[in-house]
């Protein structure tokens, strides 16, 4: 366990390292990654029997089953992360782009590149895989990482730093950009830190994301609930609506972009449901219903706050609705802003949803567990942002950079361009050039 003082001491430290992790090449950055998915690989059975621990301590002391499943690190798990890790090392550099170019007047250029952030602390829940994401994205933009994971999962992420640091051990950067904390007097020193982290980014429960934002004076990228809604419009192809709504609800129920709150026309809510209920029982998938789905197929009778529920296991909320704009305002008044569908034949109804709802990601005729960082194509992702400035949506590489302004002159002064005499700015906006070297 790190106490208060040795983790400042450690911070400061991953901040100084940092500013070394920025300037590595692609190149050095790229095999450092290559080396973590080696070494990782390497290290799979003594990472199964840390999290085995962590698995049996979660079982004896009933933790809630979304949780538990969240807990499990098997092989198919490090199989998934160590592809992820090497889809991150062939990822484009994100660092030194330049993304403005712009004549002042001869001879001064002003270019707007990307850089990191600085210091990330991430606060997460129970997945050990999460852990391996945010290290290696943080890792291939330059970022040092401040890491709190959650009580439950202690044994596994202990092993996984410990796999990552040996992995790091040849490379001059090293592993010092990475700091790993463990108890929750940890967490409460990281909010007051605001001289040395640059970023914090929770990932839990809305009520736990708003406490971090109300503690801390350090910027949040906050990851709320996820609350997702999929509205089935009259003109739909109903086979592909049972798929899309049963991939979106059973392919995996305990994560933030699994469909919680199923909203059916009334046209087509006769058809449809029995359908929905056959395939969704297939996975005991508890079904809770309003009065006019009740009289449809078999449920629970839903109660206001099934509306407001993410339930994170084999259950769904469903309810029957007159119009678009009734499933628009039902989404609007309950939804958390994270992944919300549309299944619909009608492209105009489509884009009228795809405009009026206001969430980070919005779809159309497909299922709302592609709302991942992995699957969008950015490698990984440090979590789903549902705020409206920064990032929003799966956060990737690019949304763990910011932007610094160069201005290259020979000699040129402030008062040439004032008073009575100014001369006049060229202002001449020109091509970018992709990487700045």
């Amino acid at each position: 366990m790190v106490n208060k003082i040795d983790s400042r001491i450690q911070i400061a430290e991953a901040r100084r390292i940092q500013r070394l992790l920025a300037t590595c090449d692609r190149d050095e950055r790229d095999a450092m990654l290559l080396a973590i998915a080696k070494q990782l690989e390497h290290d799979a059975q003594l990472l199964f029997a840390a999290n085995q621990i962590d698995v049996d301590a979660a079982t004896r002391d009933q933790l809630p089953i979304p949780l538990r499943k969240r807990l499990v690190f098997d092989s198919q798990k490090l199989e998934a992360s160590c592809i992820q890790i090497r889809e991150v090392a062939v990822l484009d550099d994100p660092l030194r782009i330049v993304a403005e170019r712009r004549v002042l007047d001869e001879g001064l250029l002003l270019q707007r590149i990307s850089v990191p952030i600085g210091v990330i602390g991430m606060v997460f829940e129970s997945r050990p895989d999460a852990l391996i994401q945010i290290v290696c994205l943080c890792l291939k933009s330059g970022n040092a990482i401040v890491l709190k994971g959650g009580r439950e999962a202690l044994a596994t992420n202990r092993a996984l730093i410990d796999s990552i640091r040996r992995a790091l051990m040849p490379f001059a950067a090293g592993s010092g950009w990475i700091v790993h904390l463990e108890s929750r007097e940890d967490v409460n020193a990281m909010l007051v830190m605001d001289d040395l982290i640059d970023l914090m980014i929770p990932r839990g429960s809305n009520e736990f994301v708003r406490h971090i934002m109300d503690s801390t004076r350090i910027p949040v990228l906050g990851h709320a609930d996820g609350l997702c809604a999929i509205y089935v419009d009259s003109k739909v192809d109903l086979e592909m609506a049972v798929s899309v709504i049963t991939d979106s609800k059973c392919q995996y129920p305990a994560v933030c972009n699994a469909v919680e709150t199923l909203l059916i026309h009334e046209d087509i809510a006769s058809r449809l449901l029995p359908d929905v209920k056959k395939s969704l029982d297939r996975y005991s998938v508890v079904i809770h219903g309003d009065e006019k789905v009740s009289k449809i197929i078999g449920c629970i009778a839903a109660t206001s706050k099934d509306w407001d529920t993410e339930y994170l296991n084999y259950e769904i909320a469903i309810k029957v609705v007159s119009s678009i704009d009734e499933a628009i305002d039902h989404i609007t008044m309950h939804g958390s802003g994270h992944t919300d569908c549309i299944l619909t034949k009608d492209e105009a109804m489509a884009t009228r949803f795809l405009t009026a709802i206001d969430s980070a990601d919005v779809f159309w005729n497909c299922s709302t567990r592609f709302s991942d960082g992995y699957r969008y194509g950015l490698g990984a992702e440090v979590g789903i942002s549902t705020q409206k400035i920064h990032a929003r949506g799966p956060v990737g590489l690019s949304g763990l950079t910011t932007s610094k302004w160069l201005l290259t002159g020979q000699g040129h002064i402030v008062a040439t361009y004032s008073g009575e005499n100014a001369k006049p700015f060229i202002h001449k906006n020109v091509p970018v050039k992709g990487i700045m070297r």
